[in-house]
């Protein structure tokens, strides 16, 4: 089969590689759609991943085209969506089903061979069947919506009427933008670097919209606020746009140190404002209600997702766009998609 393999950091090469076989309660998919996460960016370009050769790949869904032996309740041709992380199921923090901090867990694309590939093996507790009707695409999209979807949470929710926020309007961004109004925010904010990021955030509902750096109108305070972009300013931009006794939940990933300003320290310590950490997606039952939920939502229209997409690619295309995001920081902020 065809496959887009990760040798080392920027060195990504189309070959031929053997079609994986589905063992005992496994299932072959053959792939349908697979989305470039924020995350792949530094993973097949700068940092590399966890261990290499690999095929990368964690946003995806695809049909079954075989069942391993001893698999029963799917049917061959079910559109599927995969929550990409293999928890260990045995330590401490999978005992009290948070998942999202197994202390050992595999993961499609970063440990384990993914989806730029055009078929891949996947056990069958990874796997949830969309809606009949699901488009593909929308399948693929489950593991960004339910990230948003899990920080909300982590933080509490929001309450009917208030206010939100979002700095950084990536896809999971988006989603968050939307949660919030579908749990009754009365408005959100959006804070992007990008004026076309929030052309979309307009697109996914938020009321109201300033470029990163702008003078906020005066008393503009949010009772929760998504961070999404992990760059120091928009952390400490979070922190200081929360209301008095306000949350702020934190899904960006710094790449350098994150220094906290006084003004910011000071905000959060008077106002009591609680600022909380979130990590991936997953709940119990595995993968939780964060996925079902999300899925659910996907497939029947109620969050919007075909905006996001920028660019659909096949899978030849993909070594070449990748040597594009090396130097094409404007794509960095969109949402790629390839269908094998």
């Amino acid at each position: 089969m065809r496959a887009a393999v990760l040798y080392t950091p920027g060195d990504i090469r189309l070959e031929e590689v053997a079609k994986p076989v589905p063992g005992p309660g496994e299932v072959l998919l053959r792939v349908a759609a697979v989305g470039v996460c924020g995350s792949d960016l530094p993973r097949m370009l700068i940092k590399g991943a966890h261990k290499m050769p690999i095929i990368c790949g964690h946003e995806f869904s695809g049909h079954i085209e075989e069942l391993g032996a001893g698999v029963d309740g799917f049917a061959l041709g079910d559109l599927c969506t995969v929550p990409p992380m293999l928890p260990c199921g045995t330590c401490d923090q999978c005992a009290t089903g948070d998942f999202s901090r197994c202390r050992d867990y595999d993961y499609f694309g970063s440990r384990r061979d993914g989806a730029y590939a055009e078929w891949v093996v996947v056990p069958v507790a990874n796997l949830l069947v969309a809606p009949a009707g699901t488009d593909p695409r929308a399948a693929a999209m489950v593991d960004p919506a339910s990230i948003a979807l899990h920080a909300i949470w982590k933080a509490g929710g929001v309450r009917m009427g208030a206010r939100g926020a979002v700095i950084g309007c990536g896809p999971i961004g988006l989603f968050a933008i939307q949660w919030m109004l579908l749990m009754g925010a009365s408005e959100v904010v959006a804070i992007d670097v990008s004026e076309a990021k929030l052309e979309q955030a307009r697109a996914a509902g938020a009321t109201q919209c300033f470029l990163a750096g702008d003078e906020l109108p005066k008393g503009l305070l949010a009772d929760l606020i998504v961070e999404a972009a992990g760059h120091p300013s928009s952390i400490n931009a979070a922190v200081t746009l929360a209301a008095p006794g306000g949350h702020v939940v934190f899904i960006g990933i710094p790449v350098a140190d994150v220094p906290l300003t006084n003004k910011a320290f000071q905000h959060f310590l008077r106002q009591e404002v609680s600022l909380h950490g979130s990590w991936n997606s997953f709940g119990a039952p595995y993968p939780g209600p964060q996925w079902t939920v999300t899925l659910d939502k996907l497939a029947s229209g109620a969050l919007k997702w075909e905006f996001m997409i920028s660019h659909e690619l096949g899978l030849e295309a993909l070594p070449g766009m990748f040597e594009t995001l090396k130097t094409d920081r404007t794509l960095f902020f969109s949402k790629i998609m390839f269908r094998p």
